[in-house]
């Protein structure tokens, strides 16, 4: 029987439609990647159009080394699907060829945490998991993944879901990455949007999970990933993590020299 294959939904739009453009672009965003890689348990990237924060995403995936295997946490932007959306079968297509979803790690995964439900819904048209992927396939083509998109939840549920992640990982003989999409503030002005920014990327590199989702709602940042950002760190945490470090943050404003209304970027390695 013939696995489901999920298209690309934002491929010519928030990044290139032909391979060898697609290649080309993320060969410019990945153009400071380091010789030396270092080793992740979790990373914070934006997921943007590759023209807006495709550089701060690279500069992160440049820099350590890509496993064969990932786990890809997603906020869901269309309102689609069941709350705790997963995967466990099939493939992602994009136009570098179709990146499997580790049955195995998505089987676990979901006997760890009940929570989670099989839900194509929530996938079919959102952007900020299927960016993460031709990044990964640049650097380790083979790699297979697991994806989850998450709706709002309480801190209760961030907490569950991350602990059951992080069972998961430990129980997995190879190395897992943990990827977690997020931009930051959206559409105010860049003073108000860069302190806004560094007030959650503040609680992230303290390693404090709920130091940055109640961060996130008292100040009234428009983090879109906030959750799971929450679940990554309360993963990390439980695999050991000692530290979390901005490796860079940026607004839309860079690109467009418009201030006024901006969206935030920033990459982070955990560790």
């Amino acid at each position: 029987m013939a696995q489901p294959v999920r298209p690309p939904a934002v491929a010519g739009y928030f990044y290139p439609g032909e391979p060898l453009a697609l290649e080309l672009e993320l060969d410019r965003c990945l153009k400071q990647a380091t010789s030396a890689k270092s080793h992740a348990i979790a990373v914070v990237v934006p997921h943007a159009g590759y023209k807006y924060s495709g550089a701060v995403a690279g500069e992160v995936y440049g820099r350590i080394k890509i496993p064969g295997r990932a786990v890809i946490l997603s906020p869901n932007h269309t309102g689609e699907g069941v709350p705790y959306a997963l995967m466990i079968e099939g493939a992602w297509r994009t136009p570098l060829g179709d990146a499997r979803i580790d049955v195995d790690l998505a089987a676990r995964f979901q006997k760890n945490c009940p929570l989670l439900e099989e839900d194509a819904a929530a996938h079919q048209a959102e952007h900020s998991l299927e960016v993460q992927i031709p990044f990964v396939q640049r650097l380790k083509p083979d790699f297979s993944f697991v994806p989850l998109t998450l709706s709002y939840i309480p801190f209760e549920k961030c907490s569950e879901v991350g602990r059951a992640l992080a069972r998961t990982i430990r129980e997995t003989p190879e190395p897992v990455l943990i990827i977690a999409s997020s931009d930051l503030n959206h559409y105010q002005d860049q003073a108000t949007t860069e302190a806004k920014d560094f007030a959650a990327i503040r609680r992230i590199e303290a390693l404090d999970p709920q130091g940055l989702y109640e961060t996130v709602r008292r100040e009234r940042i428009s983090m879109c990933g906030i959750i799971p950002v929450t679940v990554a760190l309360v993963a990390a945490l439980e695999l050991g993590a000692k530290k979390a470090e901005l490796v860079r943050h940026a607004t839309s404003g860079d690109v467009t020299g418009d201030h006024k209304a901006v969206v935030g970027y920033a990459g982070l390695v955990i560790s």
